[in-house]
């Protein structure tokens, strides 16, 4: 199955993305979920803004999923990133990966979300009572 990626301004609907990768040959579905805190690093964050290059991330994000489809033999991968303001406890990524044994779902997803958040190009910016400020990852 050829990976999900979805790229969006609109929220994230994790029911969807299990949905998309549920099939009876599946024995784990592990789902990473990244929201928006209220805090970071000793400030008070009042929202995030997320930007991209998108055509290179959605490519980027191709690339990773195929490797983790490759790496540890899982077949079923969605991933979603949102862009734009989000406020807090507003999902700005979610990766779901279903597998038959949980062990190669729980890798392969960690995987994916560690390697997006160091590769691909996408910016966030926390606005905090005290200011704003562009941050990794």
């Amino acid at each position: 199955m050829e990976p999900i990626v979805q790229l969006t301004h609109e929220p994230l609907r994790r029911d969807v993305l299990v949905e998309a990768v549920s099939h009876p040959s599946v024995g784990g579905i592990v789902v990473f979920e990244g929201v928006v805190r209220d805090n970071a690093r000793g400030k008070e964050v009042r929202y995030l803004e997320y930007e991209a290059y998108e055509e290179m991330a959605y490519q980027q994000i191709q690339a990773i999923c195929k490797e983790a489809q490759q790496r540890w033999g899982v077949e079923r991968i969605a991933v979603a990133h949102r862009f734009g303001r989000l406020e807090i406890g507003e999902a700005s990524v979610i990766i779901v990966v279903a597998s038959p044994h949980r062990a190669e779902a729980f890798d392969a997803c960690r995987y994916i979300i560690d390697t997006l958040k160091a590769t691909v190009p996408i910016w966030k910016k926390e606005v905090a009572t005290n200011g704003e400020e562009w941050v990794e990852g």
